[in-house]
């Protein structure tokens, strides 16, 4: 039998400087626990793997609120394994996160990384509305196959709406039923970490950074809007996760100069 969940939280301002987390619903698998921020003004929600999965057939899905002027990071435990499941028959899982920033509001949306099975088939998305004040950070990272096996069919497509604006539309795919060349030398080249990450400000809306490369397998590119999005492909997630890691403190700081 497949599991269908949804998690639920929202984020709201305290009125004594933080935020406070007055909706945080787990379901299923999807388990979200308050946890310490070391960001005295973010509240923190951490996610949990109750159980295994999405297995084939899995409906999983994440809502996030953050109310006008509140502040809240999103991480998770551990990796999200994608697997194959015991029904040979079982239609693609599904895992999306459907996220709303407020006015003056911050998210840092920050989960582990996805990894991508053999024999699993998985379709994720996620959603972002942005105010037009509000601020993002989001990361999302895919690994594809566990050590020395091949991928899962995967796809993965990300959609950033701000003030009722389309800001980003990508969409990633991933293992067998994947258009022909997505392992070529124009796209991963044979690498297997795939991962991208996203920061709206509005203070790039009168300085943007420029387009450059970050070494020779990521490249840093201004959206037309004040986000900015850096993509990266690496030989393990591992190696994924420091070239992402340097590009956003290098974000971070480029901000509060």
């Amino acid at each position: 039998m497949s599991v269908r969940a949804r998690a639920r939280l929202r984020a709201e301002p305290d009125g004594r400087g933080g935020s406070a987390l007055p909706v945080l619903e787990s379901d299923g698998p999807l388990a979200l626990r308050r946890t310490r921020s070391p960001r005295p003004a973010y509240a923190r929600v951490t996610v949990v793997g109750a159980m295994s999965a999405p297995l084939n057939g899995d409906h999983l899905a994440i809502e996030a609120r953050v109310a006008d002027c509140a502040r809240v990071t999103v991480d998770a435990a551990a990796a999200t394994v994608a697997l194959p499941g015991p029904r040979a028959d079982a239609d693609p899982s599904t895992y999306s996160a459907d996220l709303t920033v407020g006015e003056g509001a911050t998210l840092h949306w920050l989960p582990e990384q996805l990894v991508s099975a053999s024999g699993s088939r998985l379709h994720q998305t996620t959603r972002v509305h942005l105010a037009p004040t509000a601020r993002l950070l989001l990361r999302e990272e895919q690994i594809l196959g566990r050590h020395d096996e091949p991928t899962g069919a995967l796809t993965a497509r990300l959609t950033v709406h701000r003030a009722g604006r389309p800001l980003l539309d990508q969409q990633l795919a991933y293992g067998p039923g994947a258009p022909g060349g997505w392992d070529g030398p124009a796209v991963l080249a044979g690498h297997r970490a795939v991962g991208q990450l996203l920061l709206a400000d509005p203070a790039f809306e009168e300085a943007p950074p420029p387009s450059r490369l970050l070494g020779p397998t990521a490249a840093l590119t201004p959206l037309a809007g004040p986000a900015v999005l850096v993509t990266a492909v690496a030989p393990d997630a591992r190696l994924l996760r420091g070239i992402l890691d340097d590009a956003m403190r290098e974000l971070l700081e480029g901000l509060k100069t």
